[in-house]
């Protein structure tokens, strides 16, 4: 259990797929002009990035290594076929939003990347944790992301208006600000992430004797 939730914390914090790794960033910046875009496109990826990972770990002995890469091709592609048919039946809406970015999620670099590196190397489980985990972790940053470009380039969130249109900085929702809010946001992580490691006090050696703590005390 302990691997487990290590597998969702290091997706989600430790090594967020868009605030972190920089993956998937074709997708990221372009269609999280709204909320609800970022929002699919996120759950859309962690389905496929989840299922694909539980198929490619059972037949991880199966596979030969010179084909590899084609059968996890194959694997991912036939989850995105029936996520895209899915959404076509149910939330046309948003598979018209979303349009040609549903089929590229094949060759987005987050599922094959997990697939090589995690999936075809490790059990069913902790494979299902890392899908889960970095699934989330590209669905915040996509949310995220989308949630400020919405509300202050458009000034609405979810299409209910929250700041009057004056007040609206238009080339937020536009394709140079998809640059901004990311580069804020991963400044803002960052910072965070930096504050919090400073408030964990050091303990051993960390052989600086001039200003070793240890010392001190004695």
């Amino acid at each position: 259990m302990n691997k487990c939730k290590e597998r969702l914390f290091n997706g989600i914090i430790k090594e967020n797929p868009t605030f972190v790794l920089i993956l998937g960033m074709c997708p990221t910046l372009a269609v999280t002009s709204t909320l609800m875009n970022g929002l699919g496109m996120g759950l859309t990826t962690m389905v496929v990035l989840t299922a694909s990972n539980i198929i490619i770990s059972l037949l991880r002995n199966i596979i030969p290594d010179g084909v590899r890469m084609p059968a996890f091709i194959v694997i991912v592609a036939s989850f995105v076929t029936i996520v895209q048919f899915l959404l076509e039946a149910y939330l046309p809406s948003l598979n018209a939003s979303l349009g040609i970015y549903i089929p590229l999620i094949v060759v987005n670099c987050i599922i094959l990347g997990r697939a090589e590196s995690f999936a075809s190397k490790n059990d069913v489980v902790s494979s299902l944790f890392d899908g889960i985990g970095m699934g989330l972790g590209f669905t915040l940053g996509l949310s995220f992301l989308g949630f400020f470009r919405e509300l202050i380039g458009q000034g609405s969130v979810l299409s209910h208006r929250i700041i009057p249109e004056a007040y609206n900085i238009k080339i937020i929702a536009l394709a140079p600000g998809a640059f901004f809010v990311l580069a804020a946001l991963i400044a803002t992580r960052n910072k965070i992430m930096d504050m919090n490691n400073k408030e964990i006090p050091k303990t051993g050696c960390d052989h600086n004797c001039s200003e070793c703590s240890m010392r001190e005390e004695e």
